[in-house]
């Protein structure tokens, strides 16, 4: 798999579970919250990295995942929300979890099934793999 395919990957997830977390609030979704500190380059423009988490989150906002009002500088999207699409696809139940689940109450295991905790869990693992399936399940679903 091309590498920026994975930090497209990483990012859509971090956006994603940001926006889920914060749901039904609008905030500031800052690029340097979900990548780190980049430095700029030579001329002070954004480095090629923060422009792709950047270019990311705008292209999960033209595909309908989630909204905002405006850009700050390339810094941030500001007022950002899911959207209705994305935010019940995120509360769904991942097709792929672990049985041990089973045995839980239903409303932990509702909470730790969702797609939005499995993106989350294995964004923290660093499980580019899993993270490729459980986001073509969520972008693949229509």
């Amino acid at each position: 798999m091309d590498l920026q395919i994975d930090d497209f990957h990483h990012d859509v997830a971090a956006g994603l579970v940001r926006l889920y977390q914060a749901f039904p609030r609008k905030v500031a979704l800052f690029i340097e919250d979900l990548i780190g500190h980049e430095e700029p380059d030579e001329f002070g423009l954004p480095s090629k990295r923060h422009q792709s988490c950047l270019s990311a989150l705008l292209w999960l906002a033209e595909e309908g995942y989630l909204r905002f009002d405006a850009l700050i500088r390339f810094e941030a999207l500001d007022q950002a929300v899911l959207t209705e699409k994305a935010f019940v696809r995120l509360s769904r139940a991942a097709s792929q979890v672990d049985q041990s689940l089973a045995e839980l109450p239903a409303s932990i295991r509702r909470t730790r099934a969702s797609l939005a905790n499995q993106l989350r869990e294995a964004s923290s693992e660093r499980d580019g793999e899993r993270l490729a399936l459980l986001l073509g399940e969520l972008l693949g679903r229509h």
